[in-house]
C-alpha cells in the first residue's frame, strides 16, 4: 500500500518528488566578478547560500567585494538588513582561482560580458570539474539558451536565470528554459530563486526574452530619435521621465545598463528575428566604437567625469 501511494504522489506532482530526491541547491559558484556578478553574490549570500567568484584577476573580486559591502552598509542605514546579517553574508563570499573550485557546488551561474563567445569558453572550461548533478546557469539577456546550453556536457541541466540589473534592488528574475532543460532543473532552480525573495517571470527562449525585447527597442529608438536631430539628449530624457513618468531617461538607462551591451542585445534581435525595425541605431554603434561606453568609461551620452552628468549631445 505505502509503495502505491508513493507512485501516486510522483504521478500526481513529479517535479516536486524528483527535485526533492536531487536535494536543494545549497553551495552556489558565480562565474564573473562584474556588476551583474557581484550584484547576484550580493542577494545569494544574503539568502544565506555559500558563494564562490571566480573572474580571470583577484583583484576584480576584491573590488567586487568592496562595492557589496559598500552596499550592504547601505541596507543597514535604511534598517533593511542588521550589521550581523552584513557580517555573516560578506563571510559566505570567497574566491575559486580556478574552475576547480566549482566541484562541489550546486548551481554554477555564468555572469560575463553579453559575448557569446566568450560565454562558451567559460562553459567549455568549466563543465569538466562539476559533478554530475550540477545546474549551469546563465545571466545572458538575450542569447538563446538552447544554444548555449548545446556546447556544454548537461544541456537538460543549463538554464537561463537572467538577474535584473541592480540585482539587489530589483525584484524580477527571468527563468529561460532551453528545448534541453528538464522539469528537474527548472524546479530545484525555481525554489532556489524564489528562496532570493525574487519574483519569476519565466519567457520562452527567443531573443532577448521578454523584457529586453521590449526595452532595448525602446532605447534604440531614443538614440535614433537622437541621431535624426528630432531631440537633444536632455530634451529626450526629459520627455520620457516626464511625460511618460519613466524613473530614467531612456539615454541616461542605457549609461547605466552600457552602451555595448545596448549594442549586443539589439545585434541578437536583429540577427535572430530578420526584422529591420531591429537594426541598431548607428550613432549607438559610433559611440561603442568610439569607447564611448556610459557610466562605466565615465562617457556615453553623458559625460561623468566632471561633478554633475553633462549631455554629449
Amino acid at each position: 500500500m505505502d509503495d502505491i501511494v508513493k507512485g501516486a504522489d510522483i504521478l500526481a506532482d513529479p517535479v516536486s518528488q524528483r527535485t526533492r530526491e536531487l536535494g536543494p541547491i545549497r553551495k552556489i559558484g558565480i562565474v564573473g566578478a562584474g556588476q551583474m556578478g557581484g550584484g547576484i553574490a550580493h542577494v545569494v549570500a544574503l539568502s544565506g547560500y555559500d558563494v564562490t567568484i571566480n573572474d580571470v584577476a583577484k583583484e576584480r573580486f576584491d573590488t567586487a567585494l568592496a562595492a557589496i559591502d559598500k552596499n550592504m552598509s547601505r541596507q543597514i542605514a535604511s534598517g533593511k538588513i542588521s550589521e550581523d546579517e552584513r557580517e555573516s553574508a560578506i563571510a559566505r563570499i570567497t574566491f575559486a582561482e580556478s574552475m576547480q573550485d566549482f566541484s562541489d557546488a550546486d548551481l554554477v551561474i555564468e555572469a560575463a560580458t553579453e559575448d557569446e563567445t566568450v560565454k562558451r569558453k567559460i562553459f567549455v572550461g568549466l563543465c569538466p570539474f562539476l559533478k554530475p548533478d550540477a545546474i549551469v546557469g546563465t545571466n545572458t539577456s538575450s542569447i538563446s539558451i538552447t544554444r548555449l546550453g548545446a556546447t556544454t556536457d548537461r544541456p537538460e541541466r543549463f538554464i537561463g536565470l537572467h538577474f535584473m540589473n541592480p540585482a539587489p534592488v530589483m525584484e524580477l528574475v527571468e527563468m529561460i528554459r532551453g528545448i534541453a532543460t528538464d522539469d528537474v532543473t527548472f524546479g530545484r532552480t525555481k525554489e532556489f530563486v524564489e528562496s532570493l525573495g525574487k519574483t519569476i517571470a519565466v519567457s520562452e527562449d527567443f531573443p532577448a526574452f521578454m523584457v529586453n525585447r521590449i526595452l532595448l527597442p525602446m532605447i534604440n529608438e531614443a538614440v535614433y530619435t537622437l541621431y535624426e536631430g528630432v531631440g537633444s539628449v536632455d530634451a529626450i530624457d526629459t520627455a520620457m521621465r516626464l511625460g511618460a513618468h519613466h524613473p530614467m531617461g531612456p539615454l541616461q538607462l542605457a549609461d547605466f545598463i552600457g552602451l555595448d551591451t545596448c549594442l549586443s542585445i539589439m545585434q541578437v534581435l536583429y540577427e535572430g528575428l530578420a526584422d529591420s525595425k531591429y537594426r541598431p541605431c548607428p550613432l549607438l554603434v559610433k559611440y561603442v566604437e568610439a569607447g564611448w561606453l556610459g557610466r562605466k568609461t565615465k562617457r556615453g551620452f553623458y559625460d561623468y567625469r566632471g561633478e554633475k552628468p553633462m549631455p554629449t549631445r
